[in-house]
């Protein structure tokens, strides 16, 4: 596992999504590499303006572990957040530093298994990771993966993700749309019917998901009613104000 260390970058490239969702590129400065492993994470210390403290906040590194000199962030903008005020804040050119790489939600290999990722919202952010890094193996794993979004206008990545499925066709994604708007001819629900409809067998599986807690939930039960495979979890954080001094 790779050590955590402090991190100097310069921002590359900011990447406006959808409404409220920003992909940023980070182009190391010092040290000019990281290692780490597809899944795990990188922390921001920054200002909360409410308190005036400085707080930690998180994010995955969503870009292939290949990849050493720039790494991707993805975020949604919250309201009142420090973590992501802050990350919307930044321009091309502008200097930053975080620190890691962090977190036991990666990429396990296990060549036996076929890979089923389950996300809802910005929780893509390490499974796109973990997606490339699969992807540039030698003998990729079949992979399956059903993303939660809200609506429409919440729609990214569509293009990349057809792209993978036609490079590999053992690959498939599926996005559900829990609030569609008129037109929509994709599945509508949360992503926990997708698992109800679509998983028989989990014997071969290993499972890997990321987003809120209610999903995580949801979908562990209904893995775990199917029979026994590994489940690897992550709770995607909640980028609210620091209001214990309130």
């Amino acid at each position: 596992m790779a050590s955590i260390q402090r991190f100097t970058a310069n921002v590359a490239a900011v990447r406006q999504l959808t409404h409220d969702v920003r992909h940023i590129d980070l182009e190391l400065v010092d040290p000019p590499e990281v290692r780490f492993k597809a899944g795990q994470f990188i922390s921001f210390d920054v200002p909360d303006a409410r308190t005036g403290r400085t707080v930690t906040r998180p994010y995955s590194i969503a870009s292939s572990p290949s990849v050493s000199r720039t790494i991707s962030v993805l975020f949604n903008l919250v309201p009142h957040g420090p973590g992501s005020g802050y990350l919307f804040g930044l321009r091309e050119g502008d200097r930053t530093n975080f620190i890691g790489p962090a977190g036991n939600f990666y990429l396990r290999d296990d060549p036996t298994r076929d890979l089923l990722f389950v996300a809802t919202g910005t929780g893509i952010a390490p499974i796109r990771s973990m997606l490339l890094a699969n992807a540039e193996r030698s003998q990729p794993s079949r992979t399956t993966l059903f993303w939660g979004l809200r609506s429409q206008r919440d729609l990214y990545y569509e293009d990349e993700l057809s792209r993978l499925n036609r490079e590999w066709p053992g690959s498939s994604h599926t996005i559900t749309l829990s609030r569609p708007e008129p037109g929509w001819t994709g599945p509508a629900g949360r992503v926990t019917m997708l698992i109800e409809r679509e998983i028989q067998d989990v014997k071969r599986l290993a499972v890997y998901l990321c987003g809120n807690s209610g999903m995580i939930a949801g979908v562990t039960g209904l893995i775990q009613a199917k029979g026994l495979c590994p489940i690897f979890r992550e709770k995607y954080y909640d980028d609210t104000p620091d209001v214990s001094q309130d």
